[in-house]
């Protein structure tokens, strides 16, 4: 040990270096907690001494995640700081004996940094959308300790915070107590696939679930319909069941809490009521939206809110759209639920559906060839639960014709779909809805007009064209003025090659592809 830090500091120390290379949220959501750590010295066998910190770790979720997380950069502060080999030992701790370690002085991060280091936004600001992200920011299970080590100074960001997942087996073994809060205890953070578009609500999700009650409350997820919203919910539901089986979570839609109101309403049994939502430890609701309208529901919505974040329980919810988009909703609602973290999950990338539709597949015992998901995701881009249609009818099919799946039997199998898609959109429609989204005329399809207002728009009806039809470059090119099919070829990789880092732009093509899809 060096003369400069004893063993009653040493972990002390530690934990103010960590402090100033974290961002806050993170040293206070899984450093601060732990306890103080025991160090032991050892004997090796070249005759040199050795230190073994061993820390306990209240939880199984925590323990896992900091292991795999920041276990290699502790054991080269613990180095460095100690003068000697240094090695961590982790392990659970019973409940009654952990401490929180008391705070320090040490410089740490502004709320505004944590959130912009996360690609997130709180507060009002976050209405719009959620921040960019660089494509490709996973990380293989274990790889962040390693990099950590050799890089000392790095922090650990949102991208490879969210690209490890949890360990096998850390959302398994569910309690039978799941089914009583209407938790489905099938979609945990496990069985939800991980990619660009639902990256940052994963990353804040994960969070809450190791944290309840402390940091993004309340929680607030907007996106279209079967983009995964509610796997994600019932995931924090789940991974917190797991960890305390005696926690009082709900899950329910908001159609059954407007019920509630109104039973509880004609039988003036308000007390009720309150006694049902004011005691929960986590809340789950979905599709806020539907509260649109209904003034007492709103109402005992708001008591309901209040009185949980008064006592520090979680809240999370779900919308098709942001809180300011929100209609015929009291604005001190809305204003709540802009409070604490608002986050969007985006349309699936082409990616990230093959992924899916593999690991849908590989659950049914059914593995399906990577040319054969490519292909049904190319078709089939609107949401999860059109993917997860489109396997099951490609799964039965070659069930019940006893054929292997292959691209000829997925064409086979959807053909009805594929039909539909491609008698429905076509260019001149794609022009039209287009040329209305952006406000204007569709004439500028064709002309030679080349404002960004009118060029931009153009090179979007080009994309989607090239996307949505089977019309080849040179045939899109005569439908937009006779231009050349370099010209679409270019707007085409222009507009694909943006779509992956432009958030707002993914959204729009989006809501574009679902209306032509009718």
């Amino acid at each position: 040990m060096s003369a400069d830090v004893s063993e009653v500091t040493l972990w002390q120390r530690v934990c103010e270096r960590l402090a100033t290379e974290l961002p806050e949220q993170q040293f206070n959501t899984w450093i601060r907690p732990l306890p103080a750590a025991e160090v032991i010295h050892l004997q090796e066998g070249n005759g040199e001494d050795a230190v073994l910190v061993s820390l306990r770790v209240p939880n199984r979720f925590k323990l896992d995640w900091i292991r795999s997380q920041y276990a290699g950069r502790i054991e080269l502060i613990l180095g460095e700081l100690a003068g000697k080999p240094a090695r961590l030992e982790l392990s659970l701790a019973p409940r009654e004996t952990i401490a929180p370690l008391p705070r320090n002085s040490a410089p740490v991060a502004s709320m505004g940094q944590v959130l912009q280091q996360h690609g997130l936004r709180s507060g009002p600001s976050a209405a719009a959308a959620t921040a960019t992200q660089a494509p490709g920011a996973t990380t293989a299970p274990g790889t962040a300790s390693a990099t950590a080590a050799a890089k000392p100074a790095a922090p650990v960001t949102a991208a490879s915070l969210v690209g490890n997942a949890p360990p096998p087996g850390a959302a398994q073994t569910l309690p039978p107590s799941a089914t009583r809060h209407r938790i489905n205890t099938s979609l945990t953070f496990d069985t939800l696939v991980p990619g660009r578009a639902n990256q940052m609500a994963r990353t804040a999700a994960l969070h809450v679930a190791g944290a309840p009650g402390q940091m993004y409350n309340p929680l607030f997820i907007y996106g279209g319909v079967g983009l995964g919203k509610t796997h994600l919910i019932h995931a924090v539901g789940n991974a917190l069941l797991k960890d305390r089986p005696d926690a009082r979570v709900l899950y329910l839609h908001a159609e059954q809490f407007i019920s509630d109101v109104v039973k509880n309403y004609q039988r003036k049994t308000f007390d009720e009521l309150k006694a049902k939502y004011h005691s929960l430890d986590l809340l789950l609701i979905d599709d806020v939206q539907f509260f649109a309208g209904k003034d007492r529901t709103q109402e005992e919505f708001f008591n309901a809110f209040e009185a949980l974040l008064a006592k520090r329980a979680h809240i999370i919810m779900t919308s098709d759209t942001y809180p300011k988009g929100l209609v015929d909703i009291d604005e001190r609602l809305t204003s709540r639920f802009d409070a604490g973290l608002t986050v969007a999950i985006e349309p699936p990338e082409l990616e990230m559906r093959v992924a899916i539709l593999i690991k849908k597949a590989e659950a049914e015992s059914a593995p399906m060839p990577e040319d054969v998901a490519f292909f049904i995701a190319k078709n089939v881009r609107a949401n999860v639960r059109e993917l997860e249609g489109a396997l099951r009818k490609v799964l039965a099919y070659s069930r019940f014709s006893h054929k292997e799946i292959n691209i000829q039997l997925a064409r086979e199998a959807l053909k009805d779909l594929l039909s539909i898609q491609n008698r429905q959109i076509s260019v001149e429609n794609i022009q039209k809805t287009v040329a209305d989204f952006y406000k204007i005329k569709v004439a500028d399809m064709y002309s030679k007009k080349r404002p960004a207002s009118i060029a931009r728009p153009r090179q979007i009806a080009m994309y989607l064209a090239k996307e949505l039809t089977q019309k080849s470059l040179p045939e899109i090119g005569e439908l937009f003025g006779g231009r050349d099919h370099t010209t679409v070829l270019h707007a085409v990789r222009k507009i694909g090659g943006e779509r992956q880092k432009n958030t707002e732009l993914n959204q729009q093509l989006h809501v574009l592809e679902q209306t032509l899809k009718g």
